[in-house]
């Protein structure tokens, strides 16, 4: 279900061969008569295949627009959540291989038509844990009262005030093609629907959310992640059922079989199977077809074009999937976005660049017929010029919000060193705090507190869903004026420059999209002219293995190790082990996020070089053996007119009669 889409189609629509002394039955309209019932089926494969994609599209890009929600929702570091990601990819590799090879010469629907079921269960699986796990429980200040009672944040040491052990408990008591088109349009709807879910509280028909004190734009909220997972588990569901109900194969029309002007996609149609064209009752021998695996293979990896661009793709897509996979977080983590708007953005602004990109190149290709070396320098050129743009989104970054005694030291003042016991000082040094906790509170002055217990908060009031505290001890120190001694729940806004910065990252980002995807098609012309016909399908099975298994699943897992290293304050669950990440460093995150992405780009780029040098290197090469073939064939077709010539002036007689009156 993961080869292209050209092997599907391709391979439902070979050419039957007929028996041989079979009557043939021919009408008198033979055109109007067979070609409707196999154009018919086509049609409803083809659809049923566009909606295979968009099904599996579709789910990719929801769970790329969740793994900021599964990662608050669970209390789980990036390193896993990359883990998470990256297991999407590892059912794959059991069965794609074997499928892009075996699958040529078995009952190709109905394999598609179990992929779409195997897809559809565990996409739903995905979303069970919502049912069987306790409410979502996000860190907060809970007075006992409405708008009549204040109660102190700040525990005094001499003061009778409840026992912290006593609050926790008491608070538990209390919570207890066509195809490839529609395959670009999937993560468009995907990240949409992340966009919507995102807005809808994660236990929505399970709680009163009139109790629910947190906004979307709060960095505690949690999204109803799990909704998306159902709604594509029933589409791939459903994407399964028409495949069941279509034949093995269908006869070509006969017009394109005789057809000798064919593109590079027919081909790649007519010629990948010709060796295997079966009689009508011969069944495929799966063990003459194994015989020759390891053959092919070798045939495949000795071939150094293929090789070489097999590695730089693999690294390129390490790149791609580890910025693809946290850019939401890093959009809600640098810029200080909700996931909402952030999965909006994505969904809207950033994948159709990457469809009028590839669009664009495969436009390209076809109008300037582009031999095989310009579709690898157009396919360098889109990498040089994509990645030499993202570097500009190194100056396109926030600087880190002024938190108290992490970012910023309790009178205001920068650097701070970044000891866990930084959070204690001597305006807070009284009350009985917990370090742990992060519920925080966004003082009158712009700081950002990780509690109000840590700001020295005496009293509080709470009406509605706004609670505000007064008299914070911490706030009033660090104030350009007296008297501004109070702070609400949540974090403080990003500074007044923000805002343009999120501008000018979408801007650069969507046209770095753009330039980086125009070099698909021209990739992959190039990865089907450098291989023999026969070898096809088993040369795109082998490079979407190794995409899979070497960029897919542990680019998400290394670039969460990373990130998780400019995390500021840490989490910590019921069971006092280490949660997800609270706050991490702006300027680390950037650095670490968007340099690692330009490594391994860099190193892309030197392969491409490669590739580029070896495609010109045989080219001289095959051109000079066809200078000097040509100029042999000259002087052979030289020598045979000289020595006619010679021969002819030989037998003709130097003198005969009547010469001398003609002259």
């Amino acid at each position: 279900m993961d080869t292209s889409s050209k092997e599907n189609i391709q391979l439902f629509c070979k050419t039957s061969v007929q028996p041989v002394g079979s009557p043939s039955f021919k009408t008198e309209y033979p055109s109007s008569e067979e070609k409707q019932p196999c154009c018919g089926e086509l049609k409803v494969f083809l659809g049923a295949l566009s909606f295979v994609y968009f099904a599996k599209a579709l789910a990719e890009g929801y769970l790329k627009s969740t793994i900021t929600q599964i990662e608050r929702r669970f209390d789980i570091p990036s390193s896993l959540v990359g883990v998470i990601d990256g297991s999407f990819e590892i059912g794959n590799l059991l069965v794609i291989t074997f499928v892009s090879y075996f699958g040529a010469k078995l009952h190709r629907p109905k394999i598609i038509g179990a992929g779409c079921l195997i897809m559809g269960v565990g996409t739903l699986l995905i979303a069970m844990p919502q049912f069987f796990m306790e409410q979502y429980r996000y860190e907060k200040y809970s007075p006992f009262s409405n708008s009549t009672l204040s109660i102190s944040p700040c525990l005094l040491e001499s003061s009778s005030q409840i026992p912290i052990s006593v609050m926790e408990k008491s608070q538990s008591k209390i919570n207890n093609g066509c195809v490839q088109t529609v395959a670009i349009i999937g993560p468009i709807f995907g990240f949409l629907l992340g966009s919507l879910c995102a807005k809808l509280y994660v236990d929505i028909g399970f709680v009163n959310l009139d109790h629910v004190t947190i906004t979307p734009k709060d960095p505690q909220w949690v999204g109803a992640w799990w909704l998306g997972y159902l709604i594509a588990g029933i589409i791939s569901l459903l994407a399964a059922v028409p495949f069941w109900c279509l034949p093995k194969s269908l006869p070509s029309p006969q017009n394109r079989e005789d057809s000798s002007s064919s593109s590079e996609k027919s081909k790649f149609i007519i010629d990948d199977h010709t060796d295997y064209q079966t009689s009508h009752g011969e069944k495929a021998k799966i063990m003459e077809m194994a015989r020759d695996f390891i053959p092919s293979l070798k045939n495949l990896f000795g071939n150094p074009v293929y090789f070489l661009y097999l590695c730089a793709s693999t690294v390129q897509f390490n790149s791609l999937f580890g910025m693809v996979t946290y850019k939401p977080k890093y959009i809600e983590q640098q810029y200080g976005q909700s996931s909402s708007k952030t999965n909006f953005v994505i969904g809207l602004i950033n994948i159709p660049a990457v469809a009028l990109g590839i669009f664009s190149g495969g436009i390209v290709m076809k109008k300037f017929r582009i031999s095989v070396c310009g579709a690898a320098k157009l396919y360098l050129g889109s990498s040089v010029f994509g990645y030499l743009l993202f570097l500009f989104l190194f100056a396109l970054g926030c600087e880190n919000s002024d938190v108290a005694g992490l970012t910023i030291s309790y009178q205001g003042t920068k650097p701070v060193s970044y000891h866990e016991r930084a959070l204690f000082s001597d305006c807070n040094s009284r009350c009985k705090c917990s370090e742990t906790k992060w519920e925080p509170m966004c003082g009158e002055n712009g700081i950002t507190y990780a509690s109000a217990c840590l700001a020295g908060c005496q009293t509080s009031n709470r009406s509605g869903k706004n609670i505000i505290f007064y008299n914070c001890t911490c706030v009033g120190i660090a104030s350009s004026t007296s008297g501004n001694s109070s702070g609400i729940v949540g974090r403080c806004q990003k500074d007044n420059g923000c805002p343009k910065m999120f501008l000018y990252f979408l801007v650069i980002s969507v046209i770095t999209s753009y330039t980086l995807s125009l070099g698909g098609i021209p990739g992959y012309i190039l990865l089907l002219r450098c291989i023999k016909p026969q070898l096809k399908s088993f040369a795109l099975g082998i490079y979407t293995l190794a995409i899979r298994v070497l960029a897919g699943i542990p680019a998400p897992v290394y670039f969460g190790v990373l990130i998780d290293t400019s995390c500021l304050k840490w989490g910590f669950k019921r069971c006092g082990s280490k949660g997800s990440c609270r706050l991490y460093d702006s300027n680390a995150f950037r650095h670490i996020y968007l340099g690692l992405t330009v490594i391994l780009g860099t190193a892309s780029i030197f392969l491409s070089i490669a590739v580029l040098f070896i495609l010109k290197k045989n080219y001289i090469s095959k051109h000079r053996s066809l200078i000097t073939k040509r100029e042999r064939t000259m002087v052979a077709t030289r020598f045979r007119k000289e020595n006619y010539t010679t021969s002819d002036h030989l037998l003709q007689p130097n003198y005969w009669p009547g010469k001398e009156t003609q002259l």
